[in-house]
């Protein structure tokens, strides 16, 4: 399974290693990811894949969630599948 996390908030040090260290723990790897910074406001996402971790989805989003009011920012995480549409293909 393929999963999209996003991480969005104030721009501070350690956000992108807290929120990477965190899939390294629990061996998810991260196939695809993209940081930047819009004035002070911090903005990742990432795709990564959950076929080999150690924890299930749902274990994964409630993880993200305590890393996420640990740094004050908002974390998500989204089935990659949310973002094809109904026939299959992705929305492009």
């Amino acid at each position: 399974m393929r999963a999209v996390v996003t991480v969005v908030g104030k721009d501070k040090t350690g956000i992108i290693a807290r929120v990477s260290g965190l899939f390294y723990e629990k061996n998810i790897n991260i196939l695809d990811i993209s940081q930047k910074l819009m004035q002070n406001l911090f903005t990742m996402i990432s795709l990564v894949d959950l076929s080999n971790s150690s924890v299930d989805f749902d274990g994964l989003k409630a993880e993200l969630k305590k890393v996420g009011e640990e740094l004050n920012v908002s974390i998500t995480i989204l089935p990659e599948d949310m973002f094809k549409s109904v026939n299959g293909e992705r929305n492009e």
